[in-house]
């Protein structure tokens, strides 16, 4: 194959940009999707599409070596950047194929064959590339970690935005209002730390050192969590109990999936906080 789309990688990246390309088009001939579901569905297909479109123009065009001061392991961070797109594209497929395909819905099913085929590929792409044991940062523990949390963290808003979607707009207890604030501010904060870890000029900008930033942050993100963990399950099942939803099987769906998803999460910034113990 001709172009930047040499060799089985090119080809990978190429298949990959067409079935998230084809699954987005399907999706907007498809109607408006108002769901928070929908909406993350959307947002997965399009930044599946432009990881692997940039990665390739960037390696085409040899932009990447120009980046090598602020970016020292591209290989790394094309890894870890396809393993993101293969564990988000998962999600997507998924949830789509749980909410919205039915046996009727001919477009909804095409659109999970193309996301599947996508996911895929992604999988078989991100497979291949760890094989080559990159070193950069979003490839190891502490980068894998941090990459899990931050994409546990927007699993986590969007089935705390679609249960609040589907309420009375009456109640709003405050404790699940807090609740969804910490997850916020826990996810900013990873994706900050992501961020200085990727770019290391940044790191200056940072006084008394990104290894004691990072100890802090685990250590807030840790308490929030507990702390908004406690106040979801308390208020979303007193409130499921009290006030039920239009959709009963879909309300109790989404407070399960705050609720496991952020133990999950919890689970993981623990860990986190004791690689950060042991690494001072």
């Amino acid at each position: 194959m001709c172009g930047p789309f040499k060799g089985c990688q090119g080809i990978l990246r190429l298949l990959e940009i067409i079935f998230s390309a084809l699954t987005l088009i399907i999706v907007i001939f498809r109607g408006r999707m108002v769901s928070p579901w929908g909406v993350w569905c959307e947002f997965v297909w399009v930044f599946c599409i432009a990881v692997p479109v940039v990665v390739t123009v960037m390696e085409a065009r040899m932009w990447h070596i120009l980046l090598a001061a602020f970016l020292p392991d591209w290989a790394g961070l094309t890894c870890g950047l396809t393993t993101l797109c293969a564990g988000m594209i998962t999600s997507a497929t998924i949830i789509f194929a749980a909410i919205f395909v039915c046996l009727t819905c001919i477009s909804s099913i095409l659109c999970f064959i193309t996301s599947l085929a996508a996911t895929v590929f992604f999988l078989i792409d991100a497979v291949m590339q760890k094989k080559k044991f990159p070193s950069g940062y979003l490839c190891g523990l502490r980068g894998s970690l941090r990459t899990a949390e931050a994409f546990l963290a927007c699993i986590i808003l969007t089935a705390a935005t679609d249960h609040f979607v589907n309420a009375e707009w009456f109640y709003r207890p405050f404790g699940m209002i807090c609740s969804i604030i910490a997850f916020a501010v826990c996810l900013l904060l990873t994706v900050v730390v992501i961020v200085l870890n990727l770019l290391k000029l940044l790191q200056c900008l940072v006084p008394f050192g990104l290894s004691l930033m990072e100890l802090v942050v685990n250590i807030i993100a840790v308490l929030l969590y507990l702390l908004a963990v406690i106040l979801w399950a308390v208020f979303g099942y007193r409130r499921y109990n009290y006030n039920p939803y239009t959709c009963k099987k879909c309300s109790f769906a989404d407070i399960n999936t705050v609720v496991i998803g952020a133990s999950v999460n919890l689970i993981l910034y623990i860990v986190d906080l004791v690689l950060s113990f042991k690494s001072r």
